[in-house]
């Protein structure tokens, strides 16, 4: 029998025993953010004595009930104590440390759950340790309450960017008592979790913390200037029916249920008024993050390590069908258009044939939130580190009959092997299982070849200003040189500016 019994930094923890796996779940990196530590940078853990017991999964970070679904009938219970992660290893001993895949999940900085994301499939294939992380979300992690700090009681800026930091400095001192290597370590994430990638190639506090990156579908411009965040923090507080004057003591006495209810609203409000913008964002704060980190790549000065990014063909149409996040008709486009440079508009437009039909105004309003921010990465982290893009393109039958296509989160199928789950199957269950397990199988290769090199596999060349040779990953795959050209030229330098148009809203 394998023994779970390891000893950390802060502990000793016991984790629990699989055929193939060897998981430790809920695993304490930083101190609870409740009480006076609400709001406030994390905190280190108080170290234990005893064994400690990480046999089940702990609190997902505060949000809507719903968001921390783990199956059609279950949800992860969430609350303020949620800052601990989760790691899973082969059962086989090694007798060299093992590379370490740490996944950051999406949710747009709103939901989801560590939890949700199981790492045994990619474990046991690629021989990795594989960690996913809780960090605190929506009001609690990406409300920048900061200028509401008192002498006795501070708040601080960026909280879930610095969750993130934070576990990756638990991985520094501890993955080495779960086989895995410390200067060895892939950061990866989908959507707000491709965000934070993104965000922590360009946080100084990271630097040293990670040796590649890969971003799923990222939004990679979410990012607010300081007087966006201002604002939106003044609006969370007007929900809450507080003064500024008294804003500190609010913000501590509130229930986690409140402080989320009036930030949402007030979320829900900013997406009506301001399309293809995004207030739950890191916030550049002149500190912790100095800098936009799309500036940051484009100028050299975000962290040089291999990078892995791409997008999905067909982003937007879920969004279009379950949520209102994502622009995806004509009034809504020409209204983020009204926030870009002149000519954009009529620019993007000409590039895509049949507009104003719905389904092209869809890819427009998906292309706008994930494809133009990765291709401005792609420009810019591309000079000064080997960079590496791709499409996902593959949708089984089933999938596109019912409208989706190649749709935001699909990709996260194979890259966690679940074409086999019940999931897989009734994406399956009109046909084409053995072609996304042949999909499975070579975008778990590629992401497990990187890991531990910083290269895919050798028919995937690098992404470069010359070439732009992107994966196109399908059945069959194959690598091509500037797949749309056209509408990438038609989106080169396109970005959205919020400030003129925030300036003339209410806070209230």
């Amino acid at each position: 029998m394998v023994s779970t019994e390891i000893v950390t930094a802060d502990g000793v923890v016991r984790g629990r025993a699989g055929r193939r796996v060897l998981s430790w779940r809920a695993l304490p990196y930083a101190a609870p953010p409740v009480g006076e530590l609400r709001f406030r940078a994390p905190q280190p853990v108080q170290p234990w004595t005893g064994v400690r017991s990480a046999t089940e999964f702990g609190f997902a970070a505060t949000q809507h009930p719903n968001g921390a679904r783990t199956g059609p009938r279950t949800r992860q219970p969430t609350g303020e104590d949620c800052l601990s992660l989760n790691v899973t290893a082969p059962a086989t001993p090694s007798t060299t440390p093992r590379p370490v895949m740490v996944f950051i999940h999406g949710g747009g900085y709103l939901i989801g759950a560590a939890s949700m994301y199981s790492g045994a499939r990619l474990a046991v294939r690629g021989d990795v340790v594989v960690v996913s992380v809780t960090y605190r979300l929506g009001a609690m992690g990406y409300v920048d309450f900061s200028e509401f700090s008192t002498a006795d009681r501070p708040f601080e800026s960026n909280l879930g960017l610095r969750d993130q930091v934070a576990a990756l400095e638990w991985v520094q001192r501890n993955i080495a008592a779960f086989g895995g290597d410390p200067d060895n370590v892939t950061i990866f994430g989908e959507s707000a979790g491709a965000n934070a990638v993104i965000t922590l190639l360009a946080t100084p506090a990271a630097r040293g913390l990670f040796h590649r990156a890969i971003a799923q579908s990222a939004p990679a411009d979410w990012t607010a200037q300081p007087e966006e965040a201002r604002r939106f923090a003044r609006s969370c507080l007007h929900r809450l029916g507080a003064d500024p004057a008294d804003a500190a003591r609010v913000l501590t006495t509130a229930t986690a249920g409140e402080l989320c209810r009036a930030a949402d609203r007030a979320l829900g409000r900013s997406l009506r008024e301001l399309p293809g913008s995004f207030a739950y964002s890191p916030v550049v704060d002149g500190d912790f993050l100095p800098e936009a980190p799309i500036d940051a790549i484009t100028a050299g000065r975000a962290h040089p390590v291999p990078l892995i990014i791409g997008t999905n063909r067909d982003e937007a149409t879920l969004f279009q069908r379950f949520a209102k996040s994502v622009p995806h008709t004509p009034e809504q486009l020409t209204s983020m258009f009204g926030r870009c440079d002149p000519g954009a508009e009529q620019r993007v437009i000409r590039s895509y044939p049949g507009y104003p039909a719905a389904r092209t105004a869809v890819r427009i309003g998906g292309d706008f939130l994930f494809w133009r921010p990765t291709l401005a990465v792609l420009e810019g982290h591309s000079r000064f580190a080997p960079t590496y893009a791709y499409r996902f393109d593959f949708a089984p039958r089933a999938v596109r009959l019912a409208g989706f296509g190649a749709t935001h989160a699909l990709d996260l199928v194979p890259v966690f092997g679940w074409v086999d789950t019940p999931v897989g199957r009734a994406m399956t269950s009109a046909g084409g299982r053995r072609a996304f397990r042949s999909v499975q199988d070579l975008v778990q290769d590629n992401w497990l070849s990187f890991a531990p090199t910083g290269k895919p596999l050798p028919t995937w060349t690098p992404y470069t200003a010359e070439r732009r040779a992107t994966c196109i990953i399908d059945h069959p795959s194959r690598v091509l040189i500037d797949p749309d050209a056209a509408k990438r030229e038609a989106w080169q330098g396109v970005r959205i500016s919020l400030p003129g148009a925030v300036d003339r809203k209410t806070e209230a």
